[in-house]
């Protein structure tokens, strides 16, 4: 059997056998990927370029956009790759580092959907705080804190996983290098410490979820004293989308690093990769932008000012 000194290459799971359902996923992904890169990049642009975007709920928007980017781009890119040319192959060395980054990527991106809504209580529920709680300094230190504590909890996994040696093969049972895929190719007891790390880092998860929770139960709260029905509407449409995102990203997240190995398929594993990795970097420009009369019109000002 394989062991990590000598295996080169990881086989990531295909979409399909047949030749047309590959080329079927490749441009189905390749639709998704090019959505999310479009609407990212404009509410990156739109934000960057807009003086009147310049707050605190616009930069860490800005920063969503940026690490759903991010996250997208290292995870689909490889399968359509994969499914184009009729391969499954992805170097240990690319393995390594698609762990490295999609962790860094999806706990940065937790940290700051917890900062966000943190952000949204206090503007709605102690508006009076607002500019001293969320001054421009210490938004660029959430911020910071958000990037760098995504970037620890990355490396702390990625050296665990891949100090382990692996002797159950070397094919995984989803489309990119996911760490309890590659945790069944452990032939150590080892294993059980990278499985306690996971455990942890869920308990943290699960704690930042509450937070979000939480927030919006005071948000909601608050929102029922508002004395129009209009105002109400406008603010559970604008709340709710956010929450129900949230919910999916967290949710299936959580589900797929936990669930019982007796449950465990290659189908239900495939379906909540792409419902945590895949749907929301592609969604959450459209979720945030749709009720945001403010960012739509930067977004139309920035296609206007191009296209002349």
């Amino acid at each position: 059997m394989p062991n990590s000194s000598s295996m080169t290459v990881f086989l990531l799971l295909e979409f399909a056998d047949t030749r047309d359902l590959q080329l079927l996923h490749f441009w189905l992904f390749l639709g998704i990927y090019l959505a999310a890169l479009l609407g990212n990049g404009l509410i990156i642009t739109a934000v960057a370029c807009d003086q009147r975007l310049h707050t605190p709920m616009y930069f860490f928007l800005l920063n969503l956009a940026l690490l759903d980017l991010g996250t997208i781009s290292t995870t689909v890119p490889k399968s359509m790759a994969n499914s184009l040319w009729d391969t499954r192959a992805i170097s240990h060395p690319g393995c390594a580092v698609q762990v490295f980054l999609f962790n860094f990527l999806m706990s940065a991106e937790l940290y700051l959907l917890t900062i966000m809504a943190y952000d949204r209580y206090v503007a709605i529920c102690k508006p009076l705080h607002y500019g001293t709680l969320l001054g421009s300094r210490a938004c660029v230190h959430m911020a910071a804190a958000a990037w760098g504590s995504g970037f620890l909890n990355a490396v702390l996994h990625t050296a665990n996983t891949f100090a382990l040696p692996f002797c159950q093969g070397y094919a995984l049972d989803q489309f990119f290098c996911e760490i309890p895929q590659i945790l069944k190719l452990s032939c150590s007891d080892a294993y059980l410490r990278e499985v306690g790390v996971l455990v942890v880092s869920v308990c943290l998860v699960f704690g930042c979820f509450v937070f979000i929770v939480l927030s919006y139960g005071q948000i909601f709260r608050a929102v029922l004293r508002i004395p129009s029905e209009q105002g109400q509407h406008k603010a559970f449409s604008t709340c709710l989308p956010h929450l129900a995102m949230v919910s999916l990203f967290i949710s299936t997240a959580i589900f797929a690093y936990l669930k019982p190995p007796s449950i465990s398929s290659p189908y239900l594993d495939l379906m909540l990769a792409v419902l945590y990795s895949v749907v929301p970097p592609a969604v959450n420009p459209l979720i945030y932008s749709m009720r945001n009369q403010d960012l739509r019109d930067g977004i139309r000002k920035l296609i206007t000012w191009t296209s002349i």
